[in-house]
């Protein structure tokens, strides 16, 4: 049983991680553009991006279009990472719960709970390349330096920059991944009432996109001055803020970026971006549960064939 179980959270975990993957590398171009749009905090007449699409066009007009990818190693080995350890901790959590609860179904706080652990450890695992992700993609087109390169520029405590934010922003995935959930049962309880019964029903690649577009779309939201300030403490200095020495530590700081974004941008400055934000996350998140909902079941087939081939291997040289 408890070997089943396992082979579970690592199927949940590889189907996780591979949708992951593919979601980042397609949405890229437009992470990178959103990245860079709110980590700029300036007065709208200093502004040098006053719409998301200004730095797609920068980008053009330097020649640097290739540059919209710098950082999309870095970017994808913290995805996979961070995917399959959120996906194997919710779905070991949850199952770990189940056993020792006794219960058949968990409610929505216990899962807000269970989510809410998987993410502070996948945040607190993969931070150094979260960071590390965020300074490539601000840096100018075109100076973009390596993972090592880039971590070498700081201590190993500026490395984990924005890691309480990280593990307040562990209540976005706890969201979604609830709604989803939640969601998901309601669909399939519904599906399961009006079908014959005979066969197990899946949600569909449309509903599963669906759903995760809602899930995703409410827990950014609610969640987003956070988002904007991880990204701002993260941010690169660009050249002219270096030479100018215009921005101390200090500004680096959560209370020092909440200051800077009231001060230069007001209230409504906590949520610059939140639509580029929505955009991105919702259909990178859909994206990634409709491809581990079709991974799932293959995963899973492929996981047992090869438990299978193992213990036949074993008891033939057992026999042997």
């Amino acid at each position: 049983m408890g070997v089943d179980l396992d082979l579970e959270s690592i199927s949940e975990a590889t189907s996780g991680a591979i949708g992951s993957l593919l979601s980042t590398t397609i949405l890229y171009p437009l992470d990178t553009c959103k990245t860079r749009y709110q980590a700029e905090v300036r007065g709208n007449d200093q502004a040098r991006y006053k719409n998301l699409s200004d730095v797609f066009w920068e980008a053009i007009s330097t020649r640097q279009v290739l540059s919209l990818y710098q950082g999309l190693e870095t970017k994808n080995l913290q995805s996979f990472i961070a995917q399959f350890v959120y996906f194997y901790g919710y779905s070991y959590f949850k199952r770990l719960y189940l056993e020792t609860s006794g219960s058949k179904s968990i409610g929505t706080r216990a899962n807000l709970i269970l989510a809410a652990a998987a993410g502070a450890c996948t945040a607190i695992v993969t931070q150094p390349l979260d960071t590390a992700s965020s300074r490539m993609q601000t840096s100018a087109f075109g100076k973009s330096k390596g993972l090592l390169k880039t971590l070498a520029e700081g201590t190993w405590i500026d490395a984990f920059d924005g890691l309480g934010i990280s593990l307040l922003l562990t209540a976005n995935p706890a969201i979604q991944y609830t709604v989803f959930d939640q969601l998901k049962q309601r669909l399939l309880e519904r599906k399961n009432k009006t079908g014959n019964g005979s066969s197990p029903v899946a949600l569909s690649a449309l509903a599963a996109f669906a759903l995760g577009a809602v899930s995703k779309t409410v827990a950014t939201v609610l969640t987003y001055p956070a988002i904007r300030c991880k990204v701002m403490i993260q941010a690169a200095e660009d050249d002219n803020e270096k030479t100018k020495n215009a921005r101390p530590k200090s500004s680096k700081t959560i209370p020092g970026v909440l200051c800077a974004i009231w001060k230069k941008e007001g209230i409504l400055g906590f949520f610059k971006g939140l639509h580029a934000q929505i955009l991105k996350t919702v259909l990178s998140s859909a994206l990634l549960l409709m491809i581990k909902e079709k991974l799932s079941a293959a995963t899973w087939v492929l996981l047992l064939s090869i438990r299978r081939y193992l213990l036949l291997t074993r008891g033939r040289l057992k026999d042997a």
